[in-house]
């Protein structure tokens, strides 16, 4: 390969990258690590690139069941198997989108070297007909047209007008919100977590990381002396602030439990709920693009925001504490990052609930939802399979007040299904105001109304929400944190006695069948075990 020995004397870094031509969350990543590696080389180390799978849940169509936890969980495994069997001094892992960003990570945790990443940034925010516009208001038109409702042809123009080249999403989906998670866990630098795909800053920011590395490497900072309980606490609260996707409830314990941090997560996410005050209010749950974020001082600026509430000590990838990195961090604009006293909420935005429905709990987007649908009740209408339930909804066949049980989507079922194609149709029906969504899947960031998911336990396992039959009644209070199924418990018991489910193996390929094997609790974060 043409390297001498002296070059093989130097500490030897993996630059994991996850470009490809097929996900505009990373298309632009391979012009970060050239910078990566330039950094690594000045600073007397020898780079080797290597990629990882990268594919985008958004984009996927035709077999969703191998996006987020599949592709997650085997890229994590990717990365283990290159650099463990290469024997990389360090390694710093650049990404972008959904599970790409704690695939990665999680591997971190696992391999427990030094380790640096840098995220790929938010995609800028197109003009179209001479407005400023994202991505969100283009998905809402979806149901809208296929229910005749929306003009097919403007709804082209949008498709090909209203996103930018390169970049994750510029609202707070799961890109964004775990690129942001990343930085409160402290493994970017600082500012990293919010800045433009496009823009100068973060091809700096490659190239500093690309230098600390080797630093981290001198000074024998490995990722599991950053990953502390209190680093992911951290992370908790920062997705709490800014409303963050509802899949890091997914993707935060599974980062802490590959660290062998193995504690009761949810039920920290439910306390920082009522402590954190969501003091971001970026699409889908406001007004506020990625890149209004970014202008108001961006991650650094949050950061700044939450020192008074989260563990100031946690070391960093800069080798300083949280509390020295964001101490002088500016905020430019108080209406876009709010003050602690004068939040968006007083509480988070993401809630976790609890009943007789969800023993063991289950995840929604509060701030996404509106206020006219925190307390709701109304006869269930069950489906199996989201083709099921899409069947219904295209039939006319879900009304105003029912709630929507969408089942055996989980893990165990169907390797974590996202419901949000359901949820986004919905919507574009005028029904979001109208029908709670109730499932043991997946829902994505961008979800909003009263949207439950993540039910725990799930039904594949047996859960309550396998013995939901069409018309039972369903209460739920997200003021009480509370959501029931309104049966008596000697009827509960008998459907428990008579249920049966089954996976058929013979259906999925091979991976998928290891998947289903193998995967444990969403709680725990859906690992291996």
């Amino acid at each position: 390969m043409g390297y001498t020995e002296e070059e093989f004397e130097r500490p030897i870094i993996a630059v994991v990258n996850s470009w490809n031509e097929y996900n505009p969350g990373h298309v632009h990543l391979r012009n970060l690590s050239e910078r990566v590696k330039q950094g690594i080389r000045e600073a007397g180390g020898l780079p080797f690139e290597l990629m990882t799978t990268a594919v985008c849940d958004g984009m996927v169509l035709k077999n969703p069941s191998y996006i987020e936890l599949p592709s997650r969980n085997s890229i994590a495994d990717e990365v283990e198997l290159i650099v463990e069997s290469n024997m990389f001094d360090g390694m710093v892992l650049l990404s972008t989108c959904d599970s790409i960003v704690p695939g990665h990570l999680m591997a971190a945790a696992r391999l427990d070297i030094p380790a640096i990443m840098v995220t790929g940034g938010y995609m800028p925010m197109p003009v179209f007909n001479g407005a400023s516009v994202n991505y969100i208001e283009l998905t809402d038109h979806v149901g809208k047209v296929m229910n005749g409702q929306y003009d097919r042809a403007k709804a082209d123009q949008e498709v090909a007008n209203m996103y930018a080249p390169c970049g994750a999403c510029g609202v707070m989906t799961t890109a964004n919100s775990m690129c942001l998670a990343a930085e409160a866990l402290g493994l970017t630098l600082p500012g990293n977590g919010c800045m433009s795909a496009s823009g100068s800053a973060i091809l700096q920011c490659a190239y500093r990381a690309g230098k600390r590395i080797m630093e981290l490497v001198a000074e024998n900072i490995t990722a599991r002396r950053i990953i502390t309980a209190d680093a992911v606490e951290n992370a908790i609260a920062m997705t709490m602030a800014t409303a963050g996707s509802t899949n890091l409830f997914m993707h935060l314990p599974a980062i802490a439990n590959e660290a062998g941090l193995s504690e009761r997560w949810w039920a920290k996410f439910d306390q920082a709920s009522r402590k954190i005050p969501q003091i971001v209010a970026a699409s889908p749950s406001g007004p506020w693009h990625l890149q209004d974020v970014d202008r108001a001082g961006g991650s650094a600026a949050v950061m700044k925001r939450l020192l008074p509430l989260i563990h100031k000590d946690a070391l960093t990838v800069t080798g300083k504490t949280v509390g020295e990195n964001y101490a002088e961090a500016p905020v430019f604009d108080e209406e876009i990052i709010r003050p602690l006293e004068n939040p968006v909420s007083a509480s988070g935005a993401l809630y976790v609930l609890y009943g007789s429905l969800a023993p063991d709990g289950c995840i929604i987007k509060a701030g996404a939802c509106d206020d006219s649908m925190r307390r709701f009740s109304g006869p269930a209408k069950t489906f199996d399979s989201l083709d099921e339930a899409l069947a219904a909804l295209n039939g006319n066949r879900i009304e105003k007040g029912d709630v929507a049980v969408l089942r055996y989507l989980g893990p165990k079922a169907a390797f974590g299904t996202t419901a949000y194609v359901f949820q986004k149709e919905l919507k574009g029906r005028g029904l979001a105001h109208d029908v709670a969504i109730v499932t043991d899947g997946r829902f994505s960031g961008g979800s909003s109304g009263l949207s439950i998911g993540y039910l725990s336990p799930e039904a594949a396992l047996g859960g309550p929400l396998a013995l939901v039959r069409d018309g039972d009644r369903i209460e739920i209070d997200l003021d009480e944190r509370r959501i029931d199924l309104l049966i008596p418990e000697e009827e509960r018991n008998r459907r428990k006695s008579q249920w049966h489910w089954e996976f058929h193996a013979e259906k999925y390929p091979p991976f998928l069948r290891l998947f289903s094997r193998n995967v444990g609790s969403l709680a725990n974060g859906a690992i291996w075990e």
